[in-house]
């Protein structure tokens, strides 16, 4: 589904909800706890459309409380504590496994949905992905588990570059994983990694000026929050700084980044805003199943491979689900 079919739709769930049946239900109040900052706009917005799927539709049969931790990920707990206290219906997490385990610490009746691209067992959030058996479930995306792929595809574009850069978030669980990961396809390609971490605005800024002195002319940037909702930032730095750079997200190319390879954050998302409708339609969150949404594209943009200078090789073209130029 592209983009823009996909907003459209969310905008028609609303417009044309049937107001006869919204009529014949009371306003439930569900809670969003989001790691990053807002505006987590698309995001929020694929939610809605997985809860418009079934039947609940924001100021008319449905409330939403939201609790942003900005990236300051001790603030968690505490933005999970208030939505207790306001006694929401269901607590959706955005952000990775913090906010999942800053609302399991403040409630164990609250039914919890994640949205995670790693496994909710390895976490402890789930006893098995079939039968979850307590207050916590939702949608896995294939985020970690395509690194490699990703790297592989950033060497190809770039097989000059010997050491590529790992840009981390060193506040993110997902971090020494995801490093081993990289490291471990780095040696599989012959390639040399040189880490360089952030968790603010200005240590982004000072990341490149890192890897602008180190010569570094090949970039992955880690699945991360943080660094999604700083993609402007970001995708300007690697063009300033002549730097060839793979993304995650297709959000990143949208923006000017050179590639993205990985899931469909947003069909994820779609993913968990349904499972809160059934919930707030009374289906036990113990007997849901951790659903995955294995949606995986690949984004180049042409426009700014040929600003860097970079031929694209007909194998990435042809392989490529959309090229923007």
């Amino acid at each position: 589904m592209k983009r823009r079919e996909f907003i459209k739709q969310i905008a028609g769930a609303a417009v044309f909800w049937p107001l006869t049946a919204v009529a014949q239900q009371s306003t439930a109040t569900i809670g969003v706890l989001a790691a990053p900052a807002p505006p987590y706009a698309e995001y929020v917005a694929a939610v809605k459309m997985g809860l418009s799927e079934v039947g609940y539709v924001e100021g008319r049969n449905l409330a939403i409380e939201y609790r942003w931790a900005e990236g300051r990920y001790e603030r968690l707990p505490a933005l999970a504590k208030q939505l207790v206290e306001r006694q929401v219906a269901v607590i959706v997490t955005m952000g990775g496994p913090a906010p999942v385990t800053a609302a399991m610490q403040a409630t164990s009746t609250i039914p919890i949905l994640f949205h995670l691209g790693s496994d909710p067992v390895e976490f402890g959030f789930v006893k098995s992905w079939n039968k979850p058996d307590r207050n916590v479930t939702g949608a896995v995306f294939l985020a970690l588990t395509v690194a490699a792929k990703r790297l592989g595809l950033l060497h190809e574009l770039v097989p000059t570059a010997t050491t590529v850069g790992l840009l981390l978030n060193p506040r993110n669980p997902n971090s020494p994983s995801s490093e081993e990961d990289v490291r471990r396809a780095s040696t599989q390609l012959g390639l040399n990694v040189q880490i360089v971490r952030a968790s603010t605005k200005s240590e982004i800024d000072s990341a490149f000026a890192a890897l602008k002195e180190q010569s570094i002319k090949a970039l992955f940037v880690n699945p991360d929050p943080f660094f999604l909702t700083s993609r402007k930032q970001i995708t300007e730095l690697a063009s300033r700084t002549a730097i060839a750079a793979v993304y995650p997200y297709r959000e990143y190319a949208d923006v000017g980044g050179l590639m993205s390879y990985g899931a469909s954050v947003a069909d994820a998302y779609r993913l968990a805003g349904t499972y809160a409708g059934r919930i707030l339609k009374g289906e036990n969150v113990a007997n849901l199943p951790v659903q995955q949404s294995t949606k995986v594209e690949l984004v180049i943009n042409l426009r700014t491979a040929k600003a860097l200078g970079l031929r694209v090789p007909t194998t990435l073209l042809t392989s490529a689900d959309e090229a923007l130029d």
